[in-house]
């Protein structure tokens, strides 16, 4: 019943943000999204996707730059309901419902049913998951593709196998990080860290190995497609994109400021006399020539990019207004503070951490690297929560004991 009620107040509050940004969006002819940038590059991707055109964008084309998932579902979107923009909303709406539903489940999984139920009605209500859910980029459906990987992994490392492999629960770790990986490629080394977990957690047993090996190979498997795509185009082994080097220039290179900024990449304009492969290694190869050559400028913009990806505020331009400010401040300071009482509360318990915080650093660490802001923490923010479910339910019992200890002398 409780389960249903947060549901249900989650998909309202989406399904009426998907109308207030489909409004403020129609005002404006020809634009997809609040936040421009890649979510028209998603939109045109899904488009050639639904038309049966090849997979590539820009001229020179860019045959290796976005991983496939997000077009691939603006794409079905679009075969079903035409290029309208509102009934794709409400499908990612709905989609970023479902996370809410894999918050449920991974926090009943990782502490309580309490905790779980908390931490779910907490990320329905979630202002900035509530506004990103209808928007024409990745991070809800990678929030929730990365929400249900953890649930598998965690049974893994939580109850670890002493005789007999539990395939189904390693075929499906395996299954959910590779989907995870095909919206966010970042997303990837966690198949080596929850083999890895698997591993610790058993001791090394033989079974264990069996199930490290069988998420990995799994994993491998899904990802083969893509892969073997990106080696016909490119004639390289790719398992991901072509898009690291330019990313990670955007965050090393001498008029960095933390912030993106590609203007760069058009008017060096390196496709036009190399290849895909060839431009992105040589970015990289500037990035830490960069980095090697000026180390502290390189450790102090790791520092702005930690301060924008935990800001409490917006650092977008389009969101400064004070109401929008304010607005996110009213709800990231209480995320932060009950998480960081509920990690306190649970700070004997390892797995509780890597679960609940290890998407959240793990990204910041990305991130400290590239680019920051807290667009990139938003879905760790699903894992955070759990967290500060815990806080407040720590809180509940703590006043509710505190009551009864003081009822007790008048119920003598």
């Amino acid at each position: 019943m409780w389960l249903g009620g947060c549901l249900a107040v989650a998909l309202v509050l989406r399904l009426g943000a998907a109308v207030a940004v489909e409004q403020i969006v129609s005002a404006t002819p020809g634009r997809l999204c609040l936040i421009e940038g890649d979510a028209s590059g998603y939109w045109l991707l899904g488009q050639r996707l639904a038309h049966g055109q090849s997979y590539e964008l820009y001229d020179p084309p860019r045959r290796i730059l976005r991983m496939p998932g997000f077009p691939v579902l603006l794409a079905g979107c679009q075969w079903l309901f035409g290029e309208a923009l509102f009934p794709t909303r409400c499908v990612l709406a709905a989609l970023g419902t479902l996370g809410c539903a894999g918050v449920y489940w991974l926090g009943r999984e990782l502490v309580s049913e309490p905790v779980g139920l908390v931490a779910c009605a907490l990320v329905s209500v979630s202002p900035p998951l509530v506004v990103f859910a209808p928007l024409l980029l990745s991070e809800t459906v990678f929030a929730t593709a990365m929400v249900f990987s953890l649930i598998p992994l965690l049974r893994l490392v939580r109850s670890p196998a002493t005789a007999v492999p539990r395939w189904g629960r390693a075929i499906s770790a395996g299954s959910l990080i590779a989907i995870a990986t095909y919206l966010r490629p970042t997303w990837l080394p966690i198949a080596i860290v929850g083999a890895v977990a698997i591993l610790w957690a058993a001791r090394g047993r033989r079974v264990a190995w069996i199930e490290a090996s069988l998420l990995l190979l799994t994993c491998a498997v899904w990802l083969t497609p893509w892969t073997l795509r990106n080696y016909q185009v490119c004639g390289h082994v790719v398992p991901t994109t072509l898009w690291v080097g330019p990313s990670l220039y955007d965050g090393l290179n001498p008029a960095a400021t933390g912030d993106s900024n590609m203007a760069f990449f058009d008017q060096e304009n390196l496709l036009a006399t190399m290849t895909e492969y060839d431009m992105d290694r040589e970015y990289r190869r500037r990035a830490w020539e960069y980095a090697s050559q000026h180390p502290g400028r390189a450790a102090e913009l790791a520092v702005i990019k930690a301060g924008r990806y935990w800001s409490p505020w917006p650092n977008a331009a389009q969101f400064e207004r004070p109401v929008l400010q304010w607005g996110l401040l009213a709800t990231t300071m209480p995320l932060y503070v009950l998480a960081l009482y509920g990690f306190w509360q649970r700070r004997r318990d390892l797995v509780f951490w890597l679960v609940a915080a290890g998407p959240a650093l793990f990204f910041c660490l990305v991130h400290m690297l590239f680019v920051g802001s807290i667009r990139y923490r938003l879905p760790a923010d699903s894992t955070l929560w759990i967290a500060a479910a815990m806080g407040l339910v720590s809180v509940y019992q703590s006043l509710r004991d505190q009551q009864q200890r003081e009822a007790t002398p008048w119920a003598a």
